[in-house]
């Protein structure tokens, strides 16, 4: 049952009438087949189709919305899409939003797993994945700059985003207690009245937005906070995410690989804050370091297959659960122990997301112009731009170096790449992908066929 009025199955009803739940479900798999580009790119597509198109949210309610799920852990875009999907249709209409804007990313990442784990080592594959990863670290750089141009509105957020990088680069500081100090800071910063940490305004809301307008008559029951919903709420959605990791660790205990899997990915969709970037600064560094599931180049790979199609970046943690469980497989056949990590990893990081937003939603509904919560976002925010740099360095050292040394002395913790180690053919193709990108402003897609092209040919010309 819906909280929107039924319309009916023309196109041409009035939005006012509401939204049907197939004309739903068309809508947001429409969304999920052109979600390329990250985050960024994701949510712009979203805000393009419901908030101009279909005028199914104001401006200010899709910004608020976004606001909150950047708070949260795990991937915003997905979110988002979640929250308004809830808005429009209760659970089943989140849930709806949600499985949708990754279903496409979940098919695509593990065919293409299936190819790297067979073929990866084969010399035009490698070459292809060569290219990709030129031009990820220039896509990289390109979020670095974008999100900076957008949050650090002022020396005070320019000082956050350094003592971040400086924080986690340098000194390997917790990624949580970065983004909870700045929270704090951001917070603190509001509450004085600081106009710093001010949110600066959008466009004008359009009128006849369909969930709007039906908010503004009569506010829907489950968009009303309620403690015992809730709690009930949680129950149903930690059972449904913490019974397989439970079930896992009891039948196998920890040191399995589908263990670790569940284990890490659970551990990492509560403590991942700040976006999808900043998600995979928190797993190569883990993943590769930690557990040694797969080498950094490797991971570079995973994040190249994870710009090429559709869905959040986070999906290239399903590539690294297929990795890891691929090359332990216990009993299992090579293939099916990594689709069933993938798919394990998959499941995990994404069951959390709807925890946060059925939970969290009403009651951030109810705090809709609340400036010291949008002063604390802006202050991590800010936070985040230092962790996505440190990402784009990290990937630079693995792309451009072959050889990078750890440095472990007074209270340092940091890789310094060796230069005399630099690969010529890396470092000339990610400057030519960067140059394309911010000299030439060609498109994110074009840029990654373009890399790859030319890995093949540096590989067909013997120099790679």
């Amino acid at each position: 049952m819906t909280d929107l009025p039924a319309a009916s199955t023309s196109d041409a009803v009035p939005p006012t009438h509401g939204v049907s739940f197939s004309e739903a479900f068309r809508v947001w798999m429409k969304i999920a087949l052109l979600s390329f580009g990250g985050p960024a790119g994701q949510i712009a597509v979203m805000h393009r189709i419901l908030v101009d198109e279909k005028r199914w949210i104001s401006d200010s309610r899709f910004l608020h919305a976004l606001n909150y799920c950047m708070l949260l852990p795990g991937p915003e875009a997905q979110q988002l899409a979640t929250y308004i999907g809830w808005l429009l249709h209760r659970t089943a209409g989140g849930v709806m939003a949600g499985g949708l804007f990754i279903l496409p990313g979940v098919i695509a990442i593990m065919g293409l797993s299936y190819i790297y784990a067979g073929f990866g080592h084969v010399g035009i594959v490698a070459a292809i994945f060569f290219g990709l990863k030129a031009a990820v670290l220039a896509i990289v750089i390109q979020a670095v700059v974008r999100l900076g141009r957008r949050a650090l509105r002022n020396g005070v957020m320019i000082g956050l985003a350094a003592i971040a990088f400086v924080a986690i680069f340098f000194f390997d500081a917790p990624f949580p207690m970065i983004i909870v100090s700045a929270g704090l800071i951001g917070y603190v910063g509001a509450r004085a009245g600081r106009p710093e940490f001010a949110v600066v305004g959008h466009g004008a809301v359009p009128s006849g937005a369909v969930i709007d307008s039906l908010m503004s008559d009569e506010v829907p029951d489950h968009v009303r906070p309620n403690l015992s919903r809730a709690l009930k709420v949680s129950a149903v959605w930690l059972l449904l995410w913490l019974t397989p990791v439970v079930a896992l660790l009891v039948l196998y205990g920890e040191a399995n690989v589908f263990s670790q899997i569940a284990l890490f990915f659970s551990k990492m969709a509560m403590v991942t804050f700040g976006g999808a970037y900043a998600v995979l600064a928190y797993v190569a560094q883990q993943a590769v370091e930690h557990y040694h599931w797969l080498q950094p180049r490797e991971m570079l790979d995973g994040l190249g297959m994870a710009e090429t199609t559709p869905g959040p970046l986070i999906m290239v943690l399903q590539f690294v659960g297929f990795m890891a469980a691929f090359r332990d497989p216990g009993q299992l056949s090579p293939m099916l122990a990594g689709t069933l990590g993938g798919l394990l990893a998959t499941w995990v990081t994404f069951a959390p997301c709807f925890l946060w937003i059925f939970l969290g939603a009403p009651f951030i509904e109810s705090m809709r112009g609340n400036k010291v919560l949008a002063g604390a976002l802006s202050a991590i925010t800010a936070a985040v731009v230092g962790v996505i740099l440190n990402l784009s360095i990290w990937f630079a050292i693995h792309t451009v170096f072959r050889e990078a040394v750890p440095v472990r002395s007074f209270g340092l913790s940091f890789e310094m790449p060796v230069f005399s180690s630099v690969d010529p053919a890396a470092l000339l193709l990610s400057l030519a992908a960067a140059v394309a990108i911010f000299r030439f402003r060609m498109g994110m897609l074009t840029v990654l066929a373009a890399c790859c092209g030319a890995g093949v040919l540096l590989y067909l010309a013997g120099l790679i």
